[in-house]
């Protein structure tokens, strides 16, 4: 499978004053979390909440700011999550792809809003 990249719209919910960042984001399933530059944290002027310690993908550790709240929207889906700051591109983790009951389609290299639920995202609670 190949790279999957999907148009975000990031903001912050707390302050209406500042304009959404819009951004290519990095599709990955095998990671967790919203993952932010520094540079869309400034711009949001998104809290710091916390530092957290994430395993990257090397194997390496590193001491990362835990930011928010922030929110994404995804054509017809949003949800409001926090992100981590870190590395100089953003990346959409699977936290927030199954809060928007989004789908990935391998083949064609896109993210999707769930056809099951074309108009309003689901959820599994059980």
């Amino acid at each position: 499978m190949g790279l999957i990249y999907a148009d975000i719209k990031l903001t912050n919910p707390t302050d209406a004053t500042l304009l959404p960042v819009e951004v290519k984001s990095l599709v990955d399933t095998g990671a967790l979390f919203l993952c932010i530059p520094e540079h869309i944290a400034i711009q949001l002027k998104l809290r710091e909440f916390e530092k957290r310690e994430v395993t990257l993908a090397n194997g390496g550790k590193q001491l990362v700011p835990y930011v928010g709240p922030i929110q994404i929207n995804f054509k017809n889906r949003m949800c409001l999550t926090g992100a981590l700051v870190l590395g100089d591109t953003t990346l959409l983790g699977a936290i927030p792809i199954e809060d928007m009951d989004l789908v990935i389609h391998p083949a064609q290299l896109k993210l999707e809003v769930n056809p099951a639920n074309p108009n309003i995202a689901g959820a599994v609670v059980m």
